[in-house]
C-alpha cells in the first residue's frame, strides 16, 4: 500500500519543482522552451487527477469503516496505533490535494504564458504595420 503514496509523493515533488522553475525569472528563450516542454508533459501527466481522486475516495472509505478506539478497553498501544493511522490519513489527504492543486497551477501558468506570447505577437504585428 505504501507504493502508491511514494508515487504520489514523487509526483508532487516533481510538480513543485516544475512550478518553481516556471515562476523563476529567466531569459525569454529559456522560458519559452521550458513552457513548451512542460505543456507537452501536461497531457500525459493528467493521470494524477483521477489517481488522486481515487486515493481520496479510498481514504474516505477507510475512515468511515475504521474501528474507533476511544473507550476504556483500548490499550495504550492500540490507541497509539489508531492515532498514527489518523495522522497518516490526514497526511495523505494533504498529499492528494496538493497534487491536484499543483497540477492546476502548472496548467494555468503555462496557459497564461502562452496567452502573453500570443498578445506580444499581435502587438508586434500592429507595430510593424
Amino acid at each position: 500500500m505504501a507504493l502508491q503514496w511514494m508515487i504520489l509523493t514523487y509526483v508532487v515533488a516533481a510538480e513543485a519543482a516544475l512550478a518553481l522553475l516556471l515562476t523563476l525569472p529567466s531569459p525569454k528563450a529559456v522560458k519559452t522552451r521550458l513552457v513548451s516542454l512542460v505543456s507537452l508533459i501536461l497531457q500525459p501527466s493528467m493521470f494524477i487527477l483521477p489517481f488522486s481522486g481515487f486515493q481520496l475516495l479510498d481514504l474516505y472509505w477507510k475512515n468511515e469503516h475504521r474501528l474507533m478506539c476511544t473507550g476504556e478497553i483500548c490499550t495504550a498501544a492500540e490507541r497509539d496505533r489508531y492515532e498514527k493511522s489518523i495522522y497518516k490519513a490526514q497526511r495523505n489527504v494533504i498529499l492528494c490535494a496538493s497534487a491536484c492543486l499543483l497540477y492546476w497551477c502548472i496548467y494555468r501558468l503555462c496557459k497564461y504564458y502562452k496567452e502573453i506570447q500570443s498578445m506580444e505577437e499581435v502587438e508586434k504585428r500592429f507595430k510593424d504595420q
